[in-house]
Order: structure tokens, then C-alpha cells, then sequence
């Protein structure tokens, strides 16, 4: 089966609703505009209920089958990227400095679609649970929502996303059981020595020096602490210190980011970065203050809810554009806390190769929005079947 047919003639509403969506970016919790544009469609569209205000600008929509029966959970992210835009798109973000460079304004527009069909046709037996995101890219809404008791509240049993790619041609599905995303963590390194003329350094105790010591150490914990074959990324992105060239300065900052699929990886990098921190401030006269937060978790697809997800995209979009053996990337979801919290599987849906997402010209492709749509509403179909 390809994409259902009622699917595709409201591919025009997804688009408009998409492009609405990408012209007015808005980041983190804080999405009142979107969330409300979000909220109205689905009342146009007519969902049983719809709980809002959830983890702030978050919300679930209810869409009852004919029949009782089980609850499945499906889930959109809602939030952009504070990044300026370079697609010069007619649709491009009338938020300078603001972008949908990550797609999730194409998942949103997906799963309103879904919701669409799924309110018009109600051919299942059971609740589909829309779950509606704020904070993916940054602040962790995922978890904040699964704190806040969506799965308990709503009866969900199984949990289900999907995310754009442009590592994939158009219109194919990618997966695996298993580790899938990375976990994250970011980490801070606050360097305060002695400030002074940079004609006397004996006099100083130098941050910049401490910073540049802390980089190249740092850069050798993979290489000569982690095994080989542990998949660890540990990437410095971020170095600051000093104003003018006569002047060495007071203090310094380093930051980065830490890219794992392990608990011991993760472990043995965290202890590393804080020794080094350690030796080099005994070794540089200077004090070294480290931040280092444990962000989202490895995303673990469950092997039962994988395989079905797998026959359903194979369903809508064919066997051969179908995968499901992709390999684990660094990046990082905090889809990952609703996969502790329920079992399900995340996929990656092709959609034309191109740029990267958080990319500056990135932009969410809207002729692949009826297959995710489809996928989503198929899913629910088959996890819910009418007796």
C-alpha cells in the first residue's frame, strides 16, 4: 500500500501548515505561537481531546477508534534552532537569528496529518495518543513531559517518532533495533588565573595557555584512554579569553560536547576530563572549574516495536525503500527518555539529499510530509486492528 489517498489530498493543508510553522520559528518551552497554531488545527480537525499547557507548551491530542482498546503514542517536536537562515526560501523565518533548520516543523505538520485522517476515518480500535513537543533541541522536553506523567496519564503502551533526513533519498524509511542515537553531554571549563601586561608573563598566571594545554589533552582521551571499538565522539567547540593583543587575561572559558553509546564510555570520559582538568590547573598555577552535564540518553529502539514499525514503512513506501539495519549516528534525541519510559522505535524518513540538518540552508522537503502521515496513521491502524 502507498500512501492513503485521503493522505495525499490534504498534502496542500500540511504543506501551508509546515510553512506557516517555518516562517515563525520559535525555540525552546518557549513556543506560545506555535503551540497555539498547533492547538487550533486540531480542534479544526476535530480530535476527542486535547490536553495543553504540558511541560509548558506541549500538548496531547486524543483520536478514539471505534472500539475501546490500547493506547499508542505518537510524537512530534515543535521547536527551532537559533540559527539565521540562508535557504531563501519565499517560507523563510521572519525571525532573524530563528530557524527550522532540524525539520521538526515538517514532523509537526506530519502528525497533524496523521491526525486528520485518523479523525476522519477511525478505523482502529483503541486511542491514538498525538504527543505535541516543546525543548527537543534544547532543555529536554521529552523527559519534562514524561515527568510530568504522559504516559501513566494517557494510558500510552507503546511510543512511536519519526525525524527528516537528508542523508537519505527521498521517501525512504531507516532504522535498527537497538542503540540508534547517541547520549550527550555538554561540559563547561571555567579557567581563572592572574590578568597583566602581556609584556610580563612571568607575572600572570596565563588562562590562555591553560586553554590551549586543556584542548590538546583533552583531544587524547579518545586515542589513549577509550577502546578503540567504544563509539565515543568528545568534540572541543567552544574557546574564549582575552579582548586585545597586550593583555593577558584574567580568565577563560572551554566548552564541548561528549557523544557516547556506553555507561562505562561515558563514565571513563567524564573521570578523564576532570583529572586533566585537575593536572593542568596544578601544572599552570591557575584554578579550573568544571560544569559537566549529563544531557539525553542513548535512544534504544525496542527489537519487537522495530520490526513492526519496519512492516508498516514497508507497507506505505515498499520494501526496497526500506532499511533496517542503519547504522547508530552520534547525534542525540531526547526521544531517548520516552524509549526508557515505553517501548517503541524512532525512524529516520528520507527526504532528498542535501543539507545537513542544523544546517543554514536547511529546509524540512514537504513532498515526503503524506508518507510520514501515512506511516503514522498506518501504525495505529495495524497496532489497533478493528476486530
Amino acid at each position: 500500500m502507498p500512501v492513503l489517498n485521503r493522505v495525499a489530498e490534504f498534502a496542500e493543508d500540511m504543506q501551508t501548515w509546515r510553512r506557516w510553522m517555518h516562517r515563525n520559528p520559535e525555540l525552546g518551552f518557549e513556543l506560545p505561537k506555535t503551540a497555539a497554531f498547533v492547538a487550533e488545527r486540531l480542534r479544526e480537525i476535530g480530535v476527542d481531546e486535547l490536553h495543553e499547557g504540558i511541560a509548558g507548551t506541549g500538548m496531547v491530542a486524543l483520536v478514539r477508534g471505534q472500539r475501546d482498546g490500547p493506547a499508542i503514542g505518537l510524537r512530534a517536536d515543535m521547536d527551532a534552532l537559533p540559527i539565521r537562515e540562508e535557504t531563501g526560501a519565499a517560507h523563510a523565518s521572519e525571525t532573524d537569528g530563528r530557524m527550522h533548520a532540524c525539520g521538526h516543523d515538517g514532523h509537526t505538520a506530519m502528525l497533524l496529518g496523521a491526525a486528520k485522517y485518523l479523525v476522519e476515518t477511525r478505523r482502529f480500535a483503541g486511542t491514538a495518543v498525538l504527543i505535541f513537543q516543546p525543548a527537543e533541541e534544547l532543555g529536554g522536553g521529552g523527559q519534562v513531559m514524561c515527568r510530568e506523567g504522559i504516559m501513566e496519564r494517557f494510558g500510552i503502551e507503546q511510543v512511536y517518532a519519526l525525524h527528516c533526513s537528508p542523508d537519505h533519498e527521498a521517501g525512504v524509511f531507516a532504522t535498527r533495533a537497538g542503540p540508534i542515537m547517541a547520549a550527550v553531554d555538554d561540559f563547561e571549563i571555567r579557567i581563572r588565573g592572574v590578568g597583566g601586561h602581556a609584556a610580563w608573563p612571568d607575572r600572570c598566571a596565563d588562562p590562555v595557555a591553560a586553554a590551549v594545554q586543556l584542548a590538546s589533552a583533552l583531544d587524547t582521551v579518545l586515542a589513549r584512554n577509550v577502546n578503540a571499538f567504544d563509539n565515543v565522539v568528545l568534540s572541543v567547540t567552544r574557546i574564549e579569553a582575552g579582548s586585545t593583543s597586550n593583555v593577558i587575561p584574567a580568565e577563560g572559558l572551554l566548552a564541548g560536547t561528549v557523544r557516547s553509546f556506553s555507561k562505562q564510555a561515558q563514565a571513563l570520559v567524564k573521570r578523564r576530563i576532570g583529572e586533566i582538568c585537575d593536572g593542568i590547573a596544578a601544572a599552570m598555577a591557575v584554578e579550573i572549574v568544571l560544569d559537566y552535564h549529563e544531557e539525553y540518553p542513548v535512544t534504544v529502539n525496542h527489537p519487537a516495536e522495530t520490526a513492526f514499525a519496519v512492516e508498516v514503512a514497508r507497507e506505505v513506501a515498499g520494501a526496497t525503500n526500506v532499511t533496517s539495519e542503519h547504522p547508530p549516528e552520534m547525534g542525540a534525541e531526547d526521544f531517548s527518555f520516552m524509549l526508557e519510559a515505553r517501548p517503541g522505535a524512532y525512524l529516520f524518513l528520507g527526504q532528498g539529499l542535501g543539507p545537513r540538518c542544523h544546517h543554514p540552508a536547511f529546509d524540512f522537503n514537504d513532498a515526503v510530509a503524506p508518507l510520514g502521515a501515512s506511516f503514522f496513521a498506518r501504525l495505529v491502524e495495524r497496532a489497533l486492528p478493528l476486530p
